[in-house]
């Protein structure tokens, strides 16, 4: 192949790449789905007997933190950082934020199904823990996540609570049990929380 043809075709297929890196460069990025993690059995500070004599010894009172964005257990020499989102005891659940608080944390709880809820809401109010009787996600059966009938805790299908966590970002959570190993009721062991959720990293309030 002459030299002159040779650099032609080389000129050519240098343009021909440019062009096709430039198209690729104007579409648009699909968007990524978030996943969803469930977390199974996180103790909330479960009653514990003795291991001598199997008498039971009570609970330490003490709350289980939990941090979104690591996807696990914050031990409670943290508990004055914004390291934790939540934390949780018996049936109450605490957010990192409010007074008395290291964190930007807060809580909304929305009426609805997890999956139908695909972004923060516009007219959501996001609320710290003031004291502890008055918590951003209430206590008491029918008032916050849970019911209470028969002797059994049983999770409200159509709650999704939606934090704020620790450091500003966002984050929904449905409580799917109560009750260690499941299914709730009356003869399995109480205070571990089964619960899925969807953490946004970036810092929207894209929540899918």
């Amino acid at each position: 192949m002459p030299k002159k043809l040779d650099k032609t075709v080389k000129k050519n297929s240098l343009l021909f790449s440019l062009l096709v890196g430039a198209a690729l460069l104007d579409q648009p990025l699909q968007a990524q789905s978030l996943k969803i993690d469930t977390v199974n059995d996180l103790p909330a500070d479960p009653a514990s007997n003795d291991p001598q004599s199997g008498r039971p010894m009570g609970s330490t009172n003490r709350f289980t933190f939990f941090s979104f964005k690591n996807g696990k257990q914050v031990p409670n020499s943290d508990s004055a950082t914004s390291k934790w989102d939540i934390g949780i005891r018996a049936t109450t659940i605490i957010v990192n934020g409010g007074t008395g608080r290291a964190g930007q944390g807060g809580a909304y709880i929305y009426s609805g199904k997890f999956e139908s809820l695909t972004a923060v809401p516009d007219n959501a109010t996001f609320v710290g823990d003031e004291n502890a009787n008055k918590l951003a996600i209430p206590t008491g059966s029918g008032n916050g996540w849970y019911t209470y009938g028969g002797g059994v805790i049983s999770p409200t299908d159509d709650k999704v609570l939606v934090i704020r966590t620790g450091e500003g970002k966002y984050a929904k959570v449905q409580i799917l049990g109560y009750y260690k190993g499941g299914p709730d009721g009356p003869g399995n062991e109480s205070r571990f929380y089964t619960f899925r959720y969807v953490y946004q990293p970036d810092g929207s309030k894209k929540l899918n």
